[in-house]
């Protein structure tokens, strides 16, 4: 089941939804911002209740 996550772009700072597949357990990835286009480094990790929490990087900083 696919969860919506509102995030803050790190180079433009806009607000941006992703989709999160908390079935599929900790993940690690690049998405790219809709709206400026630069790559997002997203870090989503799963707790002991599978709730997912969601944090997002700039290339530089990961």
């Amino acid at each position: 089941m696919l969860t919506p996550f509102d995030i803050a772009c790190p180079y433009c700072g806009e607000a941006i939804e992703i989709l999160v597949d908390a079935s599929a357990g900790d993940q690690h990835y690049i998405e790219d911002c809709q709206v400026c286009c630069r790559p997002i480094t997203l870090s989503i990790r799963i707790d002991a209740d599978g709730d997912a929490q969601v944090s997002a990087s700039s290339e530089n900083d990961a």
